[in-house]
Order: C-alpha cells, then structure tokens, then sequence
C-alpha cells in the first residue's frame, strides 16, 4: 500500500465528519448517499466506499437494506466493550479512568453551582421520589443541566468504561442524589460534595 493511499483514506473521513456537523445531523439521521458523498467530496466512490466501511465496522453508522445508512450511538454498539477488553488489562489505566470519571462528575457540580436550574432541579427531585434512578442516569440529568455540551461528552465516553470495570456502579442511594440536588439548590457548595464524596466513596467499597 502506498504512502498515499492511507492520507486520502484518512481525509475522507474527515470530510465525512465534516458533512455530518455541516448538515446538523445526529444519532438516526440519515446521511448522504455513497454517489452524494463523492459528489460533495469530488473524491472516487471506492474511496468513499471504503471510509462508509470502516464507519460501519466501528459501529458509528449503519445501512439498512432499502432506507439507506443512517448515523449511530456510539453507545449502542459494542466499540467501547471491545476496546475496554484492551485499555482495561491496565491497573493504572482504570485507577485513571475512575478518577477521571470523578474529576469530570465534580467539575459538573461546579459549574451547576454557578446557574441557576431551580425549576429542572425541583422537578428532578420529585422523580426521584416516585423512581429509583441508576447514577449513570442521576448523573446525566445533572451533566445535561450544567449545560456544558464538551463536558457532557467526555464524560458520557469516560462513564461507558467506567460501567465496564464498576457493574454496581449502576445502582445508587437515592437518599444522596437528594441531598446533592438540595445542595445545588441551596447553592450550599460544602453539602454539595460533602455528599458527593460519600456517593464516591461508598461506589469505590462496593
């Protein structure tokens, strides 16, 4: 294989993410044709072939006989497990990645802390009174309320592993997401963490 070859390969698919951002499109929308593609691209439909293969292989789109190829949750396919079956045989790898996930879970309270969500909070509170609510779910209403789209992101990324190596990491004590959401609401910073730590650190025993 030419030295060539791999860099139009690796445009292409840049282009590709470029046209998904232009065209506003996300997870189950449909996106171009091969022909459209190569159209836009001015770039030969094998080498848009190829690049829609690769997509496809790392579960980022799918094509669905007779509708077309239509755009992925990541977390719907099976990449992070697969992945995590490498990065995970390191010790210092998931020590890392479990601080990281609270590193970014805290930077979250904080910038929460600092608007005001009133309303959205009150209502979360009160489903959690008739619900009981796995943290990955707690936390993303939280990281969508901080109304950080990067943040929200990375962490949604990070959490998937962190599902991987902590099973239990799915249930939590409702009685703490309520003391957090009071904290927030009260703009009380200590009870905020105070309880954060304490859902942190009763995660880690489990």
């Amino acid at each position: 294989m030419s030295a060539s070859k791999p860099k139009v390969y690796i445009e292409i698919l840049r282009e590709i993410r470029s046209i998904i951002k232009e065209d506003g499109l996300a997870a189950g929308d449909k996106i171009p044709s091969e022909r459209e593609l190569a159209e836009r691209l001015q770039a030969g439909r094998s080498s848009v072939r190829e690049a829609l293969r690769a997509l496809e292989l790392l579960g980022i789109i799918e094509t669905r006989r007779g509708e077309g190829t239509f755009i992925k949750d990541f977390r719907d396919n099976d990449l992070v497990e697969i992945l995590g079956t490498f990065i995970l045989q390191d010790k210092n790898a998931i020590s890392d990645l479990t601080e990281m996930n609270k590193l970014l879970e805290y930077n979250a309270l904080q910038v929460l802390l600092a608007k005001d969500r009133e309303a959205e909070l009150k209502e979360l509170r009160d489903r959690l009174k008739q619900e009981t609510m796995a943290h990955a779910a707690f936390m993303t209403e939280l990281m969508k309320l901080s109304d950080n789209f990067l943040l929200y992101r990375i962490w949604t990324v990070v959490s998937e592993y962190v599902k991987l190596i902590q099973p239990k990491h799915e249930s939590g004590p409702q009685a703490v997401y309520e003391e957090i959401i009071d904290g927030l609401l009260s703009k009380d910073e200590n009870r905020v963490f105070q309880s954060f730590y304490t859902l942190a650190h009763k995660e880690s025993a489990d």
